[in-house]
């Protein structure tokens, strides 16, 4: 295992964490018999960084880590969780750092996450006179916590912004081959001092998937795997700390650990290559979608976006596999946004009136329903 300073922490972390959002389940809760002996032959094999929250498989994962690090040199792994309500206050956040301190079985957190926060919630939920933020340097002060942190979905200057409060010594988030929106902030906060902490390194198992696009962008005598590929993409990079991977089987463990390992990652003509070569994915994709999300909403609340990201997996990336889950989230109703899929569009076109590359939004929901569904 290779290791990376964790800004200025003091922290030496591995440059691979154990993410605990996707351990095997059974009967609705972690299966113990599965997942205890991963985390463990993780940390056996190297993994320092162990990553949680109290949603994370069914509201059962801080139990199972905790578990799984009783009996353990605690000194030598460092436990991350996360805090995060719909209206935070300085009393509910205490009561549930000390409901995941109990959960995990531990006197104290070394990494406690504001989770998913945008400046502007920052600014008007945490940050406000006797709020989360008073409560949350708090457990620091009392050595509850030992480093203050934040996870992040929102707009990159967003990061930068938090990243300039002085308050937080690590960021969290995402990170890969299919979005490297965040590139430069990462590189922001990394000259600032914050050690960076990355979700997604395989997009969110969608690198995971076989891909021969993607597998012939190194010109090796040996084609590489999509997910090995991804994760020595981002640990190629000097300015992430470490890469989280939400690992869910023994062999996954296994793999990774020897990916993280390895003594070098890309060189700087391997990182080249795959830029260029993303680049030009990225054009292809834009020729059917950017994602601005300008026809949106829906009247019938079909995830447009979504359904056209899915179908630039497929035609662009290869990423076959990938795009017909993520379409099957759509059909069953389980995907986060709520979204619904192609087949309620009612051909009205309000989405194509503001759409600013007149993409024909109709048609393309039609072909891509077939495209994904498998109708060719």
């Amino acid at each position: 295992m290779r290791y990376r300073q964790l800004g200025k922490t003091g922290v030496t972390a591995s440059v691979l964490g154990f993410g605990g959002m996707h351990f095997p389940m059974k009967d609705g809760r972690v299966d113990r018999e599965l997942a205890i002996p991963m985390i463990r032959r993780g940390i056996e094999l190297g993994i320092n960084y162990l990553d949680t929250g109290k949603w994370y498989c069914g509201q059962d994962s801080e139990r199972a880590v905790g578990e799984a690090l009783r009996g353990l040199d605690r000194s030598k792994i460092y436990l991350a969780t996360k805090y995060a309500k719909a209206q935070p206050t300085a009393a509910d956040l205490r009561e549930k750092f000390e409901t995941s301190l109990k959960l995990l079985q531990q006197q104290y957190v070394d990494f406690y996450h504001f989770w998913g926060i945008s400046w502007e919630q920052f600014e008007t939920e945490l940050s406000r006179k006797g709020g989360p933020l008073e409560a949350f340097l708090k457990l620091k002060s009392e050595g509850l916590v030992r480093h203050l942190s934040f996870s992040f979905h929102s707009k990159p200057e967003d990061m930068n912004r938090l990243v300039d409060t002085g308050i937080f010594e690590t960021v969290l988030c995402q990170y890969n081959l299919l979005d490297r929106s965040n590139e430069d902030a990462i590189a922001y906060a990394a000259a600032k001092g914050l050690g960076v902490v990355l979700m997604g390194p395989v997009g969110g198992g969608r690198l995971g998937a076989p891909s021969e696009a993607l597998g012939k962008v190194l010109d090796t005598p040996q084609r590489v795997s999509t997910a090995e590929l991804a994760l020595r993409f981002v640990f190629s990079n000097p300015n992430v700390s470490v890469a989280l991977s939400g690992m869910s089987t023994l062999r996954q463990v296994e793999e990774n650990v020897a990916t993280a390992s390895r003594d070098s990652y890309l060189t700087v003509e391997e990182r080249r290559k795959i830029a260029r070569a993303m680049q030009e994915n990225k054009r292809l994709a834009d020729l059917y979608c950017t994602g601005c999300r300008y026809c949106m909403p829906c009247p019938q609340k079909v995830e447009i976006p979504r359904v056209f990201e899915l179908a630039n997996y497929d035609r662009v990336y290869g990423l076959k596999e990938a795009a017909r889950d993520g379409y099957t989230e759509l059909l069953e109703g389980r995907h986060w946004s709520k979204g619904k899929d192609a087949r309620a569009c009612v051909q009205c076109r309000e989405c194509e009136a503001k759409c600013p590359q007149k993409i024909p939004i109709v048609d393309q929901l039609a072909a891509s329903h077939k495209l994904l569904t498998g109708q060719r």
